[in-house]
């Protein structure tokens, strides 16, 4: 199972889904694919705003700075998980 746990400065993410095997598993795809582009894109736009650790099947976000920008990029990762957690509860869980 996936686990994401969202604080106010800190976003963890571990874990493996094991709804289908390695390299056809849609919900680890979805997840790393959401967090990737979520990093990816406050980085672009407001680089010292986070730092990020990846590792295998882990990733920690350090939110440094809260802006809008941030924020908002943030948020939607985590709603976007939320609903991956609807679909695939059995998969990923949100706290």
């Amino acid at each position: 199972m996936i686990k994401v746990t969202v604080a106010k400065d800190k976003i963890k993410v571990f874990g493996h889904a094991g709804y289908e095997e390695a390299g056809k598993d849609i919900v680890c795809a979805s997840v790393s694919s959401i967090v990737t582009t979520t990093i990816n894109a406050v980085i672009r736009i407001e680089e010292d705003s986070i730092a990020y650790e990846e590792k295998d099947g882990m990733v920690i976000i350090d939110i440094l700075k809260h802006t809008s920008i941030t924020d908002t990029l943030i948020l939607n990762m985590v709603e976007l998980l939320k609903e991956l957690e609807k679909e695939y509860s059995k998969y990923i869980k949100i706290s």
